[in-house]
């Protein structure tokens, strides 16, 4: 009997532990499962910041690109070099409305430098003690016919408006009457370089207010006139200048024109040197050449010119007689006579490469002549050219 008492209680003491522990197991998983939904409720809870974080980034990038896309449009600049935006006003529905087009910029076309004939020839490789800008120069004492400086003086080249020198010499060397009005005709028009003229087809002056401004200021038309009123024309003109030429021994000189716009019209810097100096003979053509204005009055107008030549206002020079030129193939031409020292100096320069550089020249002669005693002498600076 005690034996199957105490059998009972065991038998209930087991159950009890048995219904304690399944009691007790329940509370465990809730707890997991608890922590498993809190834990599922926070990684929902960040994934959906992070989601409206990246929502508002993209949305500030499209918002910025809208902005880009905005402003690139009121940019006046293109990114294609080519290109360039241009701004401009129109009318929408009664409005004005800016708006920007592309357009093509303007092709650059890339002029080459015209060489003369002196640089063709290769003088330019000539070098001399003075540096000069020319690339030929002669410089003679005229009393003894001295040479103190020659750079490629034998060499014949373009003479440009030099040429006049020859064109006043054979007028006044005509004899015709000086007060005849001569009048500009369409045959008195550049045809050959194109060159502008301040004297009109009709204008009307005295041959020597003709030969005054051709010497003066190189006016063309004035030139032309003058050879056109020639007895024979213009043809027998030109051959008288080329008899003369021929007569001062001028060998290396040749003229088509009376003008010098033909590159035809060539000569050496020895032979423009002795038409410098058979040209001093004539009071008219000093006194021309070296004036430093002059007014003439075609058909009732008045028309002011200057000289050419700037060192003919100038106190410091005491020019004899002068003249200038110039054409594309020629470059800057001067011719001059003038007392430095007391000493008749005759200086040529051609194809100089710039307006004023001639002008240079003379001045680089005249400070070495006053440095240098009166019998200095440059060695002899030349270049061969196959003819």
């Amino acid at each position: 009997m005690i034996k199957s008492a105490l059998g009972i209680c065991l038998s209930l003491l087991v159950m009890c532990n048995v219904s304690v522990a399944q009691a007790k197991e329940p509370t465990t998983s809730a707890k997991k499962t608890t922590v498993k939904k809190a834990s599922v409720t926070k990684s929902k809870a960040v994934a959906k910041r992070n989601v409206s974080k990246k929502t508002a980034s993209s949305s500030k990038k499209k918002v910025a690109a809208k902005k880009s896309t905005r402003s690139s449009g009121r940019r006046t600049v293109s990114l294609n070099s080519k290109e360039k935006l241009v701004k401009k006003v129109v009318m929408v529905r009664g409005k004005r409305k800016v708006i920007y087009e592309r357009v093509a910029k303007p092709a650059v076309s890339i002029v080459p430098p015209v060489m003369s004939a002196g640089d063709l020839a290769g003088l330019n490789l000539t070098r001399d003690p003075l540096d000069l800008a020319s690339n030929v120069a002669l410089v003679l004492d005229q009393s003894s016919s001295e040479v103190l400086l020659e750079k490629n003086a034998n060499v014949t080249l373009p003479i440009a408006s030099i040429t006049k020198l020859m064109t006043a010499m054979v007028v006044v060397e005509s004899h015709q009457d000086m007060d005849e009005i001569l009048q500009v005709t369409d045959d008195d028009v550049d045809r050959i370089k194109h060159s502008s003229s301040r004297l009109r087809v009709g204008s009307r002056l005295s041959r020597a207010n003709m030969l005054h401004i051709a010497l003066m200021s190189s006016e063309n038309r004035a030139a032309s006139a003058l050879g056109r009123n020639y007895p024979g024309g213009v043809r027998a003109f030109v051959v008288a200048m080329n008899e003369k030429a021929r007569e001062l021994g001028m060998t290396g000189t040749h003229y088509v024109d009376p003008t010098g716009l033909s590159s035809d019209n060539v000569a050496t810097a020895r032979d423009l040197a002795k038409l410098v100096m058979a040209a001093l003979h004539y009071p008219v053509l000093r006194q021309y050449s070296t004036d430093t204005q002059y007014v003439v009055e075609p058909s009732g107008r008045s028309l002011h010119y200057a000289n050419s030549n700037r060192l003919v206002a100038n106190a410091d020079w005491d020019i004899g007689i002068q003249k200038t030129g110039y054409i594309t193939e020629a470059g800057h031409c001067l011719v001059m006579q003038a007392n430095i020292n007391d000493r008749p100096i005759v200086m040529i320069f051609l194809d100089s490469k710039g307006k004023y550089s001639r002008l240079g020249d003379a001045r680089r002669i005249r400070k070495w002549l006053e440095k240098e005693p009166k019998n200095a002498v440059i060695a002899h600076a030349s270049h061969t050219v196959e003819s």
